[in-house]
């Protein structure tokens, strides 16, 4: 949700930006540079906090995902050691002539 706030936040900026510069006379290639160029300036100022939250929320996700394919990924190696043993403890035969 942060990061969705962000990034709405980033648009706003941008056509408020925009349309100031509309405003001041400004069309075209020019309005669409300095309006991103601007807008980025003053949300590295204005969105901090909004910033901060959204990339504590990314970093929080990667980290639930880290975890969870950690744990699914001992589970496997689990599963994957218990049937290689075999139910009796030997190796399971790989194929006919393996005696």
């Amino acid at each position: 949700m942060a990061l969705l706030r962000y990034t709405l936040l980033r648009v706003l900026l941008f056509l408020v930006v925009a349309a100031l510069l509309w405003i001041a006379g400004m069309r075209g290639f020019w309005l669409l540079l300095v309006a991103i160029f601007v807008s980025g300036v003053v949300s590295v100022f204005v969105l901090s906090r909004s910033r901060d939250a959204a990339s504590a929320s990314v970093a929080n996700r990667v980290s639930q995902v880290r975890q969870r394919m950690n744990e699914r990924t001992a589970a496997e190696d689990a599963w994957d050691e218990q049937h290689r043993a075999g139910s009796d403890g030997r190796q399971p035969n790989t194929g006919p002539g393996d005696d």
